[in-house]
């Protein structure tokens, strides 16, 4: 269906992304933007493009945003203005500024936009959200979530000192590389009415932003007529490498391990935890089931599963979690006036 395809930014997910795209379509032309002279680039082993203008000629139907989020609403603004279907790497960007503007420019010419949230792929993850809308653990009461590791054991063999992580100017930073953790409690819970945040550096790591976040969040009121509140502990320090979240309910306990893949459960009145599903997928089947999914969007002319405006939402709990740190107080998030279609 796709015979030209661009991937703009060559780091360890930029290749990820050129080799699905060329294991998926095999037959399509695949061509690198890399917004850097090519005297800088040591590594390709291979031709790329160098210039926005010699991307547009190129005439891409597919556009893969792979760079660092302050560049993504320019660079995505560019390729929507030429209809090109967009795949954006999370965070959609490192601040609302601008995300509005190119919602609408791809609303209004029907261009996909989907951000590259790709946990919601994962089996257990899915599986951890089957349970807690069902209703397996009765009402949820409370919930809380852990994601950390260290951050030089992230990308081995990279200085994680040159990473996007690492680095203000670039959108680094734990609450805009470990964005996922709020995308999927957005997902499983609903929208966020505010915020109360502790951001922190609290390590000998060579970087200037944080790396210790500790988030409380209160979602909307419930059918029950209570406020759900979260915990989520975020931070690029700890050595055990951790990602889980653990739903308190009225009638028992439910747990998703991120790392093992596991969820499980414990109700009331029992005392062992009982394994409800192992085995995950794995995260490189997660990146081939978002493409195919991006790609059933744009033959279908609708909203992905993942939409501009959840990458919106994300990043306006970001900010108001960033002004709860500064100012010592809760924080209201304010949404955007945008709407999409979609369903969730």
């Amino acid at each position: 269906m796709f015979s030209r395809i661009l991937i703009v930014g060559l780091g360890s997910i930029g290749k990820r992304h050129k080799e699905l795209a060329h294991q998926l379509f095999p037959n399509a032309e695949i061509e690198v933007l890399r917004l850097r002279d090519k005297s800088q680039i040591v590594d390709s082993g291979s031709e790329f493009l160098t210039t926005i203008q010699d991307a547009k000629e190129f005439s891409p139907e597919i556009a893969v945003l792979c760079t660092p989020s302050t560049t993504h609403i320019s660079l995505a603004l560019e390729f929507a203005k030429s209809d090109v279907h967009l795949l954006i790497e999370k965070p959609i960007s490192q601040s609302s500024a601008g995300v509005l503007e190119l919602l609408e420019e791809c609303a209004s010419r029907n261009v996909v936009l989907m951000v590259g949230y790709n946990l919601r792929y994962l089996k257990s993850l899915q599986e951890f959200r089957r349970h807690v809308s069902e209703g397996l653990i009765g009402k949820p009461l409370s919930v809380r979530c852990e994601v950390g590791q260290y951050l030089p054991n992230w990308r081995p063999n990279e200085d994680y000192r040159k990473s996007v992580s690492a680095r203000s100017e670039l959108g680094g930073g734990v609450m805009l590389e470990l964005s996922h953790e709020i995308d999927y409690l957005r997902w499983i819970f609903g929208e966020v009415d505010w915020v109360r945040a502790t951001l922190l550096r609290q390590s000998e790591l060579e970087i200037d932003v944080e790396d210790t976040v500790h988030l409380t969040i209160g979602f909307e009121k419930s059918i029950y007529g209570k406020q759900l509140i979260a915990n989520l502990n975020m931070d690029f320090i700890r050595h055990d490498a951790t990602r889980s979240c653990t739903v308190i309910g009225d009638r028992g306990s439910l747990r998703w391990d991120g790392i093992l893949g596991e969820v499980s459960v414990i109700q009331a009145g029992e005392e062992i935890w009982k394994t409800l599903f192992v085995n995950d997928n794995g995260i490189e089947e997660t990146y081939i089931l978002e493409w195919q999914e991006f790609i059933k969007a744009i033959k279908e002319k609708r909203y992905p599963a993942v939409t501009g405006e959840d990458g919106l939402r994300v990043v306006e709990i970001i900010e108001a979690a960033r002004l709860s740190s500064k100012s010592g107080i809760q924080t209201a998030v304010i949404r955007s006036p945008f709407k999409s279609e979609a369903s969730r």
